[in-house]
């Protein structure tokens, strides 16, 4: 069975971000050390371009996941804003 690009993607949702760059990481090391013959690096390549996108995808929804956290938090500091300073006085103060 040829694996096709489709089927990749779909593998990849599969897994966790993690394990995506440990492999990314390894096909770089092997492409990097010239070992394998061309059709198997051509297709090392391709995989590594798809764990490469992956990897920049989980990268940005968890930055923009963060954003939000501290915009959230942000604007609930901006509503309890004494109530903070009054914590930070007594934590000062200990």
């Amino acid at each position: 069975m040829v694996k096709t690009s489709e089927n990749t993607k779909a593998s990849l949702s599969d897994i966790p971000f993690e394990q995506a760059l440990k492999e990314l990481e390894a096909i770089v090391r092997k492409l990097e050390s010239g070992s394998g013959d061309l059709e198997g690096s051509i297709n090392e390549y391709v995989r590594g371009t798809e764990l490469k996108e992956f990897c920049l995808d989980k990268l940005k929804k968890a930055r923009l996941k963060v954003e939000s956290i501290l915009k959230t938090q942000n604007n609930d500091d901006e509503g309890s804003a004494s109530g903070d300073s009054l914590s930070l006085q007594l934590f000062d103060a200990k």
